[in-house]
């Protein structure tokens, strides 16, 4: 069952879930348990589970086939952990990714200033505060 801790409960679950990788409850090339499983097991909808089980996907702990199921990597194949310094072309693409959400989030921010500007007339200057 999912706690009320704060912490998202696809995050809890994920976190149980590499425990029990870790820890050799679930061995390499074992499947998962299903969906319904897992959404009956820690009692959130089925968006919740998934989003847990993709958590594992992008830290390379488990791998999906399509039709079969989700299964256990072996971790001598899988990814180096996500705490693990990253090569210099990995921090290149991180960089570059981060600069181009900057600039997206910049880019939004000044049109929603434009939004704001055409929709919300200006106060005449006697009524601006500080003047």
């Amino acid at each position: 069952m999912v706690k009320r801790t704060g912490r998202p409960g696809y995050l809890q679950i994920a976190d149980d879930l590499r425990q029990q990788i870790n820890d050799g409850r679930l061995a390499p090339g074992q499947s998962l348990p299903s969906t319904a499983q897992l959404r009956e097991q820690y009692e959130v909808s089925a968006g919740v589970v998934k989003a847990a089980v993709s958590v594992l996907r992008t830290e390379g702990v488990v791998i999906g086939q399509q039709g079969k199921g989700v299964f256990v990597r072996d971790q001598a194949d899988a990814r180096p952990p996500a705490h693990a310094a990253p090569s210099a072309a990995e921090g290149d693409v991180t960089m570059k990714q981060l600069t181009e959400v900057l600039a997206a989030v910049r880019d939004l921010g000044e049109r929603v200033a434009r939004i704001e500007r055409s929709m919300l007339p200006e106060p005449p200057p006697g009524d601006r505060p500080g003047k």
